[in-house]
Protein backbone atom coordinates (compact mmCIF):
# COMPACT_ATOMS: atom_id res chain seq x y z
CA UNK A 1 0.00 0.00 0.00
CA UNK A 2 0.96 3.48 -0.89
CA UNK A 3 1.09 6.78 1.46
CA UNK A 4 -1.19 8.71 -0.70
CA UNK A 5 -3.76 5.73 -1.70
CA UNK A 6 -4.92 6.92 2.05
CA UNK A 7 -3.60 10.52 2.70
CA UNK A 8 -3.77 11.91 -0.34
CA UNK A 9 -7.66 12.44 0.68
CA UNK A 10 -7.32 11.89 4.87
CA UNK A 11 -10.63 10.23 5.94
CA UNK A 12 -12.52 11.68 9.26
CA UNK A 13 -12.67 9.33 11.80
CA UNK A 14 -14.80 9.52 15.11
CA UNK A 15 -14.99 7.91 18.80
CA UNK A 16 -17.23 8.75 21.32
CA UNK A 17 -16.44 12.18 22.33
CA UNK A 18 -14.19 13.24 19.34
CA UNK A 19 -14.09 14.09 15.53
CA UNK A 20 -10.33 13.37 13.82
CA UNK A 21 -10.00 15.27 10.53
CA UNK A 22 -7.23 17.40 8.59
CA UNK A 23 -6.11 20.51 10.01
CA UNK A 24 -7.16 23.82 8.58
CA UNK A 25 -6.04 27.55 8.76
CA UNK A 26 -8.56 28.13 10.94
CA UNK A 27 -7.46 25.95 13.49
CA UNK A 28 -4.19 28.20 14.24
CA UNK A 29 -5.62 29.86 17.53
CA UNK A 30 -6.72 26.46 19.05
CA UNK A 31 -3.56 25.04 18.43
CA UNK A 32 -1.07 27.83 19.33
CA UNK A 33 -3.07 27.91 22.75
CA UNK A 34 -1.70 24.41 24.21
CA UNK A 35 1.45 24.59 22.20
CA UNK A 36 2.59 27.71 23.52
CA UNK A 37 2.57 26.26 26.63
CA UNK A 38 6.02 25.19 28.15
CA UNK A 39 4.60 22.66 30.50
CA UNK A 40 2.68 20.92 27.67
CA UNK A 41 5.75 20.88 25.23
CA UNK A 42 8.19 20.39 28.22
CA UNK A 43 8.56 16.58 26.34
CA UNK A 44 8.37 17.27 23.23
CA UNK A 45 11.30 16.93 20.66
CA UNK A 46 9.91 20.53 18.98
CA UNK A 47 9.94 24.28 20.41
CA UNK A 48 7.43 25.99 22.08
CA UNK A 49 5.60 28.25 19.75
CA UNK A 50 6.36 31.47 20.58
CA UNK A 51 4.30 33.52 18.66
CA UNK A 52 0.83 32.38 16.45
CA UNK A 53 3.72 32.53 13.07
CA UNK A 54 5.11 29.44 14.74
CA UNK A 55 1.94 27.59 14.87
CA UNK A 56 1.17 29.23 11.52
CA UNK A 57 4.54 27.66 9.72
CA UNK A 58 3.47 24.02 11.52
CA UNK A 59 0.23 24.11 9.78
CA UNK A 60 2.03 24.90 6.65
CA UNK A 61 4.19 21.90 6.69
CA UNK A 62 1.23 20.09 7.52
CA UNK A 63 -0.28 21.48 4.35
CA UNK A 64 2.32 20.90 2.36
CA UNK A 65 1.96 16.84 4.01
CA UNK A 66 -1.10 16.39 2.90
CA UNK A 67 -0.65 17.92 -0.84
CA UNK A 68 1.81 15.03 -0.86
CA UNK A 69 -0.68 12.36 0.14
CA UNK A 70 2.18 11.89 3.58
CA UNK A 71 1.50 11.04 6.84
CA UNK A 72 0.32 13.63 8.60
CA UNK A 73 -1.57 14.34 12.00
CA UNK A 74 -5.10 14.67 12.30
CA UNK A 75 -6.74 17.51 14.50
CA UNK A 76 -8.76 16.09 17.20
CA UNK A 77 -11.94 18.13 17.90
CA UNK A 78 -13.74 17.88 21.36
CA UNK A 79 -17.65 17.70 20.41
CA UNK A 80 -18.73 19.11 22.43
CA UNK A 81 -16.79 22.03 22.37
CA UNK A 82 -16.08 22.22 18.85
CA UNK A 83 -12.81 22.83 19.57
CA UNK A 84 -9.12 21.43 18.39
CA UNK A 85 -8.00 20.13 21.43
CA UNK A 86 -4.80 18.24 20.23
CA UNK A 87 -3.18 16.38 17.28
CA UNK A 88 -2.64 12.56 16.85
CA UNK A 89 -0.95 10.65 13.73
CA UNK A 90 1.50 8.90 12.44
CA UNK A 91 4.71 10.40 12.34
CA UNK A 92 6.70 7.72 10.10
CA UNK A 93 5.65 4.92 7.37
CA UNK A 94 7.54 2.12 6.79
CA UNK A 95 5.54 0.17 3.68
CA UNK A 96 8.41 -1.97 3.21
CA UNK A 97 8.43 -3.35 6.64
CA UNK A 98 4.89 -2.89 7.04
CA UNK A 99 5.31 -0.39 10.38
CA UNK A 100 4.49 2.92 11.40
CA UNK A 101 4.97 4.89 14.40
CA UNK A 102 2.37 7.50 16.06
CA UNK A 103 2.72 11.21 17.41
CA UNK A 104 0.54 12.85 19.35
CA UNK A 105 0.00 16.53 21.50
CA UNK A 106 -2.95 17.34 23.63
CA UNK A 107 -3.76 20.29 25.29
CA UNK A 108 -2.69 20.58 29.26
CA UNK A 109 -6.77 21.11 29.85
CA UNK A 110 -7.72 18.46 28.63
CA UNK A 111 -4.85 15.70 30.22
CA UNK A 112 -6.00 12.93 32.25
CA UNK A 113 -9.42 13.01 30.88
CA UNK A 114 -8.87 9.75 28.43
CA UNK A 115 -8.99 11.66 24.91
CA UNK A 116 -5.59 10.58 23.64
CA UNK A 117 -6.33 7.44 24.46
CA UNK A 118 -9.77 7.24 23.23
CA UNK A 119 -7.69 8.87 19.42
CA UNK A 120 -4.87 6.87 19.93
CA UNK A 121 -7.04 3.72 20.37
CA UNK A 122 -8.88 4.55 17.10
CA UNK A 123 -5.18 5.25 15.41
CA UNK A 124 -4.39 2.00 16.28
CA UNK A 125 -7.17 0.38 14.45
CA UNK A 126 -7.15 2.91 11.94
CA UNK A 127 -2.87 1.28 11.28
CA UNK A 128 -3.91 -2.23 11.38
CA UNK A 129 -7.28 -2.25 9.12
CA UNK A 130 -6.51 0.50 6.72
CA UNK A 131 -2.73 0.86 6.00
CA UNK A 132 -2.82 -2.66 7.03
CA UNK A 133 0.55 -2.49 9.78
CA UNK A 134 2.01 -5.41 11.40
CA UNK A 135 3.80 -3.55 13.90
CA UNK A 136 2.81 0.11 15.24
CA UNK A 137 5.24 2.02 17.97
CA UNK A 138 5.76 5.30 19.83
CA UNK A 139 8.19 6.19 22.10
CA UNK A 140 8.10 8.98 24.86
CA UNK A 141 10.65 10.47 27.23
CA UNK A 142 11.63 8.39 30.27
CA UNK A 143 9.29 10.81 32.43
CA UNK A 144 6.61 11.45 30.13
CA UNK A 145 4.52 9.06 32.76
CA UNK A 146 0.74 11.10 30.60
CA UNK A 147 1.93 9.44 27.15
CA UNK A 148 3.47 6.46 28.67
CA UNK A 149 0.13 5.59 30.11
CA UNK A 150 -1.63 6.55 26.61
CA UNK A 151 0.35 4.04 24.56
CA UNK A 152 0.22 1.14 27.84
CA UNK A 153 -3.88 1.99 27.31
CA UNK A 154 -3.96 1.47 23.51
CA UNK A 155 -2.69 -2.25 23.83
CA UNK A 156 1.37 -1.19 23.57
CA UNK A 157 3.88 -3.29 25.04
CA UNK A 158 6.94 -1.94 26.74
CA UNK A 159 10.05 -2.68 24.70
CA UNK A 160 12.73 -1.23 26.43
CA UNK A 161 14.91 2.15 26.51
CA UNK A 162 16.91 3.49 23.64
CA UNK A 163 19.79 5.34 25.04
CA UNK A 164 20.79 8.50 23.82
CA UNK A 165 17.87 8.03 20.81
CA UNK A 166 16.73 11.64 20.18
CA UNK A 167 18.26 15.28 19.91
CA UNK A 168 15.64 17.33 21.05
CA UNK A 169 16.00 21.09 22.18
CA UNK A 170 19.56 20.66 21.97
CA UNK A 171 20.12 17.52 23.73
CA UNK A 172 20.71 14.01 23.37
CA UNK A 173 17.55 12.00 24.94
CA UNK A 174 16.83 8.65 26.22
CA UNK A 175 13.18 7.33 25.09
CA UNK A 176 11.05 4.81 25.85
CA UNK A 177 9.72 2.37 23.10
CA UNK A 178 6.08 0.99 23.34
CA UNK A 179 4.54 -1.29 20.40
CA UNK A 180 1.72 -3.88 19.27
CA UNK A 181 2.13 -6.15 16.90
CA UNK A 182 -1.35 -6.93 14.91
CA UNK A 183 -0.66 -10.99 15.16
CA UNK A 184 -1.15 -9.92 18.91
CA UNK A 185 -2.72 -7.05 19.72
CA UNK A 186 -5.69 -6.86 21.85
CA UNK A 187 -9.09 -7.26 20.64
CA UNK A 188 -9.48 -3.36 20.28
CA UNK A 189 -13.38 -3.25 21.50
CA UNK A 190 -11.87 -4.46 25.17
CA UNK A 191 -9.78 -1.25 25.06
CA UNK A 192 -12.90 0.97 25.41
Amino acid sequence: MEHADIYKQMPVLHTSRLTLRPLKSSDATDIFAYCSDREMTRYTIWETHQTIADTEAFLNGTFAQYERGEVSPWGMVEKQSGQIIGTVGFISWDTVNDRAELGYALSRSCWGKGYMSEAVQELVKFGFERMELVRIEARCHPNNIGSERVMQKSGMQFEGILRKHIRAKGRYEDVKMYAIINADKLDMASLK
